[in-house]
């Protein structure tokens, strides 16, 4: 039996995500950001609808991660303004921009930022433990999650002990604590190798697709543009047109549709 099947029919589990709520609608508008005497983004216009799943490319230095940084709040346009569902969120008071950081976005980074100290459900916690959540509320929600991307088994486990893909499905996990409406993925695939970047990106995906948020994905990997809805791409602080990227496929049936999603979170070889 494998990783995802041994989940499944562990008593007392489930892999089915909350209820999908819309994903967050992001316009940015005119926005540029200017580091001393580098100018890294130069009036970039953007628009994400809700529930869109976004790629965006670049050459390293292009401004990518700049303007994501900024989407999610962590960053201040030098001019121009970034709306989420149309309200300027981030330039409320700091304990607002706190808040509002907390409860709609979610983070992913290339290094997976695991406290190297926790095992994996305390990781997944950490997040739950800003926003207020009682200790058994966030023990049951963090296992949860760990079901969700296929590493119930590997709960106590330390980062030291997991693989490279495990602790980016970690990582999401714990993205993903807050419920967020709009997931921000910085080269989440960056450091790992062909074969752990597919199954990171079919987890991405299929939650995009379970749990109805906004995905946008930083990246340089010509697979994640290929996935995406629609591709951007960034050269010197410039944003370059859109391009749609329709599936040629045609839509699968649910039988397949279940076989990938047990693949996106079976285990990696050797483990």
């Amino acid at each position: 039996m494998n990783e995802a099947s041994a989940i499944a029919a562990a008593p007392g589990t489930s892999l089915a995500p909350p209820p999908a709520v819309p994903g967050a609608e992001v316009a940015v508008e005119g926005v540029s950001r200017i580091f001393g005497k580098i100018q890294a983004l130069r009036d970039v216009d953007l628009h994400v609808a809700g529930g869109e799943m976004l790629a965006v490319t670049g050459h390293s230095g292009s401004g990518k991660s700049t303007l994501l940084n900024m989407i999610g709040g962590l960053d201040q346009p030098s001019s121009g303004r970034i709306l989420i569902d149309g309200h300027a969120v981030w330039e409320r008071s700091s304990s607002e921009v706190v808040r509002a950081r907390r409860d709609l976005v979610g983070f992913v980074f290339q290094q997976h930022l695991l406290l190297p100290n926790l095992d994996a459900v305390s990781n997944v916690e950490v997040p739950l433990i800003g926003a207020g959540v009682g200790r058994h509320e966030r023990r049951r929600r963090a296992m949860e999650l760990l079901d969700e991307v296929g590493l119930a088994n590997r709960a106590d486990h330390h980062p030291s002990e997991l693989s490279g893909g495990e602790r980016q499905r970690v990582a999401v996990a714990r993205a993903l604590a807050n419920e967020p409406r709009l997931l921000l993925a910085d080269e989440p695939t960056g450091a790992l190798d062909s074969r752990t970047s597919s199954r990171v990106l079919d987890l991405l995906a299929d939650l995009r697709t379970r749990r109805g948020m906004t995905v946008i994905i930083v990246s340089y990997d010509p697979e994640v543009g290929a996935r995406a809805d629609r591709m951007v791409h960034v050269a010197d602080g410039h944003l370059e047109a859109a391009e749609l990227r329709p599936d040629p496929r045609p839509p699968a049936a649910p039988e397949a549709r279940e076989a990938q999603a047990a693949e996106a979170v079976r285990p990696e070889p050797g483990r």
